[in-house]
């Protein structure tokens, strides 16, 4: 048996690429996550029990900070572009020959405000299609 050698992941120096413009000093989170769900058939018989997994479907969670001053802000970009399927490029790691996740996303406006004395976060979710994995040139 082959022991396979890790290097865990940290993100603190990435890209990310919605449309055209780049938003990664707005977010402090991505997340793409999918979600499988059972599917299971039972007869009327105790061998006639049958069970498989339905294919994924995905979901991007962004965490980030309001910004409604800056022009083109990604509360704005959120705000403005409610409904629209875009293109999104996340690299984890900036650098030549570091892996990428591409997906469409369907934009979903975030949260408005938050609490006293703190800077004002919040997190969307939006649908998309399952990332396809390929590397900066």
């Amino acid at each position: 048996m082959t022991t396979i050698a890790v290097k865990p992941l940290v993100l603190k120096d990435v890209l990310l690429k919605i449309a055209t413009d780049n938003y990664e000093k707005h977010v402090s989170g991505v997340s793409w996550v999918p979600t499988a769900a059972q599917i299971q058939w039972q007869g009327l018989t105790p061998d006639a029990v049958f069970s498989d997994v339905a294919n994924a479907t995905w979901a991007l969670t962004l965490n980030y900070v309001q910004d409604w001053e800056t022009e083109d802000s990604l509360a704005q970009y959120l705000f403005e572009h409610e409904g629209e399927t875009i293109e999104m490029v996340f690299t984890p790691v900036k650098g030549t020959g570091k892996k990428t996740f591409t997906a469409d996303v369907t934009i979903t406006p975030g949260q408005i405000g938050g609490e006293v004395n703190a800077y004002a976060t919040t997190s969307v979710t939006l649908g998309s299609t399952k990332p396809v994995i390929g590397t900066v040139a």
